[in-house]
């Protein structure tokens, strides 16, 4: 069953907010050193992607919305894989799991055959 009730445009704000949502973590749940780091960068590379992505909420338009989705359907399960990789425990790995099946489910539910849509056609 093929289940895409998120439309490219409400797909764009789910990933400003996982963008947000990278920034704060290490403050908001003490990660430190390498955690933290990798967190920044993430969020770093989320925003880079998303401003570069051809939709109603990037600003570049130069990556297909379809390579976008291809682009998470790896990262998602890569950072869920990432505390296990590098040895990270306690709040950073539950926190990277936890985003690593976030970007999972986003990238599996998302219409990318949709064309860039206005706010009242996001189908959630």
């Amino acid at each position: 069953m093929d289940i895409k009730v998120l439309t490219p445009r409400f797909h764009g704000y789910l990933d400003y907010l996982t963008v947000v949502i990278f920034l704060a973590a290490p403050l908001l749940l003490g990660l430190e050193d390498l955690s933290a780091i990798i967190s920044y960068v993430l969020a770093a590379v989320h925003l880079l992607i998303t401003f570069l992505t051809d939709f109603s909420l990037g600003f570049a338009k130069l990556i297909p919305i379809k390579t976008h989705g291809w682009i998470e359907t790896v990262a998602g399960p890569l950072i869920l894989l990432l505390p296990f990789i590098l040895g990270i425990y306690e709040t950073a790995r539950t926190f990277y799991i936890t985003m690593g099946i976030f970007i999972i489910i986003v990238s599996l539910i998302t219409d990318y055959k949709q064309a860039s849509l206005d706010i009242e056609d996001i189908s959630v």
